[in-house]
C-alpha cells in the first residue's frame, strides 16, 4: 500500500506474530494460536498495556487506574498479583521492569490494525483505488471496543474509536457507491447505524446507498423509520438536508404538508 496507514490484513494472517490480543468486540489473548484463559485481574491488566501499546507504563500509573479505589499500597500488591496470575503464556505479551510495564515487541493488537485501516480510508491523500476495499474491509470496523467494560480508561478510548470507525464507515459507503458495489455500501452503511441509530450522516449514507443502487422504496422506507424514532426518542426531525435526499419519493398527505 502506498501509505504508511494500511495494513495488509491478509499477510498479518499468514505470518501471524506468536502474541495477539484482541479488543475489539471483547478480550481474547492468543499465544501461538492458541487462546490463553486469563482471569480478570490480568485481564483488565493486559487490556490497559494494550491500550497503551508500544508506552512504557509505570507500574504507579497502571495501579491507581486499575484499581482506582483501594490505598497505593493495595494497588500495588494487586499489580504484582496479576501480574504473578498471568503464569508464562501471558507473560509473553509483556516486558516487565522494576517500574514499568509495557507490551511485547512481537505482540499485535488488533485495536491498532483497525485503527490504521481507518486512517487510511479517511486520509485524503490516499487513492481509493489503494485502499484495496472489498466486503471485508467492514469486517474490521464493525466491533466496539470491549464491549461491556465501564472502567473510564475503557470508555474513553471507546469513544474515540467509535468516532473514528464510524466516520471510517461512512466514506467506506461512499468510496463503494462512487465504485457502483452497492452491497458493500449498504453493508458499510448498515454497520455504521447499528453501532449508531440515531447518528443522521450514517443514516444518510444508507439512504444514498439505496438511492444508488435504485432501490427508492427502501430508502423512503429507511428514511420514514428513521423520522419516527427521531421524533419519539428525541422530539426531534432529521434536517433540511437528510429530508432533500428523498424529497422527490414522498407524497404529501391530502390536504397539507409532510
Amino acid at each position: 500500500m502506498s501509505s504508511d496507514y494500511l495494513v495488509s490484513f491478509s499477510v498479518t494472517a499468514q505470518s501471524r506474530p506468536s502474541v495477539h490480543i484482541a479488543l475489539l468486540g471483547g478480550f481474547d489473548l492468543v499465544v501461538d494460536d492458541v487462546p490463553v484463559t486469563v482471569q480478570v485481574g490480568s485481564k483488565r491488566l493486559l487490556a490497559f498495556i494494550a491500550l497503551n501499546y508500544r508506552v512504557s507504563v509505570p507500574r504507579a500509573l497502571i495501579a491507581g487506574s486499575l484499581w482506582p479505589e483501594a490505598s497505593e499500597q493495595k494497588a500495588h500488591t494487586n499489580l504484582r498479583a496479576a501480574l504473578t496470575r498471568l503464569h508464562d503464556l501471558g507473560r509473553k505479551a509483556l516486558e516487565v521492569s522494576p517500574s514499568e510495564v509495557r507490551l511485547g515487541q512481537a505482540v499485535t493488537v488488533d485495536l491498532y490494525h483497525a485503527r490504521s485501516l481507518a486512517q487510511g480510508i479517511l486520509d485524503p491523500r490516499v487513492p481509493a483505488e489503494d485502499l484495496g476495499l472489498n466486503p471485508a474491509t467492514v469486517d474490521h470496523l464493525s466491533a466496539d471496543l470491549l464491549p461491556g467494560w465501564y472502567d473510564e480508561w475503557v470508555m474513553l478510548e471507546a469513544e474515540k474509536w467509535r468516532e473514528l470507525r464510524l466516520h471510517a464507515l461512512e466514506r467506506l459507503a461512499g468510496e463503494f457507491i462512487d465504485a457502483e458495489q452497492f452491497a458493500g455500501a449498504v453493508t458499510a452503511a448498515h454497520t455504521a447505524v447499528q453501532a449508531d441509530p440515531l447518528r443522521e450522516s450514517s443514516q444518510a449514507s444508507l439512504i444514498r446507498a439505496h438511492l444508488a443502487e435504485g432501490n427508492l422504496a427502501e430508502a423512503l422506507d429507511h428514511f420514514e423509520r428513521y423520522s419516527r424514532r427521531l421524533r419519539n426518542e428525541l422530539g426531534l426531525r432529521p434536517t433540511k438536508r437528510l429530508r432533500q435526499l428523498v424529497a422527490g419519493l414522498q407524497q404529501p398527505p391530502p390536504g397539507g404538508r409532510r
